[in-house]
C-alpha cells in the first residue's frame, strides 16, 4: 500500500472510532443547520479535526479541502475529505455512512480511503494498483445488460425544485433495470459499484469530498465513471459511474434529464 494511502488509512480508522462513540451512544453531539436540509454534527467537525491533523502530522505542507472547515494550504497535494458521508442516516442512527478520503496529486486523483465504521469495512485505491476491501482485491461486476443491473442514486435533496426534473430520470431506470437503491451515502454507493454489489450508480448535485474517494474506486476495480453532460465530475457534481458493459447505455438515458442553469 502506498504511504499516502497508509496515512488515509489511519486517519480514516481515527475517525471512524470517533463516530462509533457517538453512535453507540445514540448521539450526535450539537447540530447547526448549514442550510435546508443539510446539517452538521458535533461527530462531523470532530472527525474532520482528527483526520486533518492525523494528515498533517505526517505532512505538514500538504493542502486540505474538507467538507465542514473549507479549504485551505497550497500545495501540489489535496486531500478530499468528508468525515461522515451520510450525515442524515448517521443523525438517525441509520447504520449507512461513511469516512471518505481521496488525495489528488497535481490535479489527478491517486489514492483514496472509505471507511464504514458500523460494518468495519475498509475500501482502499491507488491509481497504479488497483483498488481493495479490507485487503482483498475489488473488481467491479460483470453485469452484462441494464435490465439485469441493481442501480443506486441520490436525489438533490437540497435543492427541491430540482426533484421535479429530476424524477423522470429514476423513472426511464427504475423501468430500464433491475431495480434502484437509495442509500444515502454517495461514497458508499460508489464503493459498492467498485466491489460489485451494485452495478452502477448516477446522482447529480454532488460536492468534491462527496465522490473523490469514490471515484478512484470505481476507476481502479475497473469500471468507468463520468460526467454525462461533458464536464469533470469531481467539479461538476454530475456523476456517472458503472461496470463498462452498461455505463454507456446507464450515461445516455441519465442525459436525458434536463439540465438546470
Amino acid at each position: 500500500m502506498h504511504p499516502l494511502t497508509n496515512i488515509a488509512v489511519s486517519a480514516a480508522r481515527r475517525a471512524g472510532g470517533i463516530i462509533l462513540q457517538y453512535y453507540r451512544r445514540g448521539e450526535t453531539g450539537n447540530v447547526e443547520r448549514k442550510s435546508e436540509n443539510d446539517y452538521v454534527t458535533e461527530a462531523d467537525k470532530r472527525a474532520e479535526a482528527a483526520i486533518i491533523d492525523a494528515i498533517h502530522h505526517a505532512y505538514p505542507d500538504h493542502a486540505i479541502r474538507a467538507e465542514e472547515s473549507g479549504a485551505s494550504g497550497d500545495s501540489r497535494t489535496v486531500w478530499i475529505i468528508d468525515p461522515i458521508d451520510g450525515t442524515a442516516n448517521f443523525m438517525r442512527g441509520l447504520p449507512h455512512f461513511c469516512v471518505s478520503i481521496g488525495c489528488q496529486i497535481d490535479g489527478k486523483l491517486e489514492h483514496a480511503v472509505i471507511y464504514d465504521p458500523v460494518k468495519d469495512e475498509l475500501f482502499t485505491a491507488d491509481r497504479s494498483a488497483g483498488a481493495t476491501l479490507d485487503g482483498r482485491r475489488i473488481r467491479v461486476s460483470r453485469t452484462l445488460r441494464l435490465r439485469h443491473a441493481l442501480l443506486a442514486t441520490g436525489f438533490a435533496y437540497r435543492k427541491t425544485g430540482d426533484i421535479a426534473t429530476y424524477l423522470p430520470a429514476f423513472n426511464r431506470l427504475l423501468t430500464a433495470s433491475g431495480d434502484i437503491r437509495r442509500g444515502g451515502s454517495a461514497a458508499l454507493d460508489l464503493a459498492y459499484v467498485a466491489c460489485g454489489r451494485l452495478d452502477g450508480y448516477w446522482e447529480l448535485g454532488l460536492s468534491p469530498w462527496d465522490v473523490a474517494a469514490g471515484l478512484l474506486l470505481v476507476e481502479a476495480a475497473g469500471g468507468i465513471v463520468s460526467d454525462p453532460f461533458g464536464g469533470d465530475p469531481l467539479e461538476s457534481g454530475r456523476i456517472v459511474a458503472a461496470t463498462p458493459k452498461i455505463h454507456q447505455v446507464l450515461e445516455q438515458r441519465v442525459r436525458k434529464t434536463p439540465m438546470r442553469s
